[in-house]
């Protein structure tokens, strides 16, 4: 079975949930039409960063294409009549930039096709329905008993994977449902172990875990068919929205959430836990827990899309991740994605952000506090419960489940190292990106700091201080000097007081002192510094002797010392 190679339209090993930053620098008045020059930035470098022109119209066409999400958007109004005039235009641009604000700050926007188009038309100008189709056509011409239903559009939020609803000739009434989808970033087993490990995926049974009826890998991307539940997911049972429907339509601003009872809070959250535990003693690393990965059928949970680690593909909550050096493992990212799960099931809609401290008022306390030990900001600084340790709390610990399936999943000690080797490199990259986006945080604390007006205060009040000890320590050392030197200067000022008088003859240099009385105690030593061979008082008689009365200007003398009558 072979894929057609995937058109070079874009970087394959791209990492979309990258946050892309966009700031409009300025703007430039045409004839008819203004533009504005934004500024694009992914991540916390510099160097990754470029310009994009975009017009009013531009916006206007982007925001008519999120209106399915049914958020109130922030867009800057039209005008039709003095749209061109300067104050206006400065204004336009200030709205402008708080709706690309809005847009890049909001998960699910953030990630959406449409805008990721719009900041980054190089890296996502290729059309991956069509791409998708392709290989989807390949894969059924060398298995033909598959066929195409329908294609499910943008039901998921990853810009990279298509969904459709086939069918198996053989079992005509039963649905099945194909994902397609790019290979990540963070693939790191070799090609060979990545076919061998996927071909395992349909070997693996679990009662909370959806089973794989096919999996196969290319290069470039993969293919995974799985039974299609009509119910959906648990996010689609929170917000009471239809499965099939668009991710952005569904989750953005869903009309009706609800939260779930106790029980069934206790019974889900013990059940996916249980999935999590059987995933991480098998050393089978997952990452990918969230609400819209969770399958409702029958009354239990199982979990979605365990194949997309081996794929190379980022954790839907990667952007919080990496704000939290502690989070630094596959498996405190399931951990942690679980505390956003349990959120969301209890308040029936994600947290607005993390970490979480202040709680809004729920009937059931033991849930509490399960969520102050994943989403405080404590735990998010200074580690977290593991799997086993949830499981032993109150909240979880007596649920009892009922199934007699028995979990299985048969992988060789050779896949076993790989998939180590694999998840190390992993979570490396992940310590690497959280240890740039920290030190990039500490700088920008700092220049933030140091411009801020308390700060120059301080630094003024500082100069002055610096500047007033310098003075000090200057007349003090003028002092000093002017003691050392006090018989020169007696000597210079006798000889200008002579000059005036008319030429003299230098007296002769006072006689040295006498010596001390043998036996005496010797007195403390002499604060002048010693003269070498008499240099420095031969150089005073040199030049004095040397002295020319025709180098000197004419002074004019007020002589004032006449009484006034």
């Amino acid at each position: 079975m072979a894929f057609m190679e995937k058109p070079s339209a874009g970087k394959l090993l791209l990492d979309d949930t990258v946050p892309l930053t966009a700031v409009i620098e300025t703007s430039q008045s045409l004839q008819s039409h203004t533009e504005y020059i934004i500024r694009v930035q992914r991540g916390v470098s510099t160097e990754n960063s470029w310009t994009v022109i975009r017009r009013y119209s531009d916006f206007d066409m982007l925001n008519n294409s999120l209106l399915i999400s049914g958020l109130n958007l922030p867009l800057p109004p039209k005008k039709l009549i003095g749209n061109m005039d300067r104050e206006f235009i400065a204004e336009r641009q200030k709205g402008l930039q708080a709706y690309l604000n809005f847009l890049t700050q909001h998960h699910i926007l953030s990630s959406c096709e449409l805008v990721k188009k719009f900041l980054d038309t190089n890296n996502y100008s290729a059309n991956y329905t069509e791409i998708a189709l392709q290989q989807v056509s390949m894969f059924f011409r060398s298995d033909p008993k598959w066929e195409v239903v329908e294609p499910l559009k943008d039901i998921g939020w990853r810009l990279r994977k298509r969904y459709f609803l086939v069918k198996n000739k053989e079992q005509p009434k039963e649905r099945q449902v194909l994902s397609w989808v790019d290979l990540g970033p963070d693939k790191f087993l070799s090609d060979k172990d990545l076919q061998s490990t996927v071909k395992l995926l349909p070997s693996l049974a679990h009662p909370y875990i959806c089973p794989v009826t096919f999996a196969f890998t290319s290069e470039s991307s993969a293919l995974v068919i799985r039974t299609f539940n009509e119910k959906g997911t648990l996010r689609d049972h929170i917000c009471k929205v239809k499965p099939k429907e668009q991710f952005l339509k569904k989750y953005c601003n869903p009309k009706k959430i609800q939260g779930l009872e106790l029980q069934q809070i206790r019974t889900y959250g013990r059940q996916i836990l249980e999935a999590l535990k059987f995933l991480h003693d098998k050393g089978f690393p997952y990452g990918h827990l969230h609400a819209s990965n969770v399958l409702i059928e029958d009354n239990a949970c199982k979990l979605l899309d365990i194949e997309n680690s081996l794929l190379g593909l980022p954790s839907y909550y990667r952007p919080y991740v990496t704000q939290f050096r502690k989070v630094n493992t596959t498996e405190s990212i399931d951990v942690y994605s679980f505390g956003h799960l349990l959120y969301e099931m209890t308040y029936g809609r994600p947290p607005d952000a993390v970490p979480v401290d202040q709680y809004p008022s729920a009937p059931y306390t033991s849930v509490v506090s399960v969520l102050q030990s994943i989403l405080s900001t404590e735990a998010c600084k200074s580690g977290m419960p593991t799997v086993p340790q949830l499981l032993q709390t109150p909240l979880f610990s007596d649920v009892l489940l009922f199934n007699s399936e028995k979990p299985q999943f048969k992988i060789t000690s050779k896949l076993k190292d790989a998939l180590k080797s694999s998840k190390e490199c992993l979570e490396k990259r992940l310590q690497e990106e959280q240890r740039a986006i920290h030190q990039h945080r500490r700088l920008t604390r700092a220049q933030s700091h140091h411009g801020s007006e308390e700060e120059k205060k301080r630094r003024k009040i500082l100069a002055r201080k610096k500047s007033r000890q310098s003075a000090y320590e200057n007349e003090e050392d003028f002092s000093v000097k002017y003691n050392n030197n006090s018989g020169g200067l007696y000597m210079i000022t006798l000889f200008c007081y002579s000059f005036r008088r008319g030429p003299v003859t230098p007296l002769p240099p006072p006689p040295p002192p006498p010596p001390p009385p043998s036996g005496s105690v010797p007195g403390p030593p002499s604060l002048h510094p010693p003269s070498v061979n008499g240099e420095g008082r031969g150089a005073l008689l040199s030049s004095i002797q040397t002295f020319s009365k025709g180098r000197l200007k004419k002074a004019e003398t007020n002589d004032r010392s006449n009484p006034h009558i």
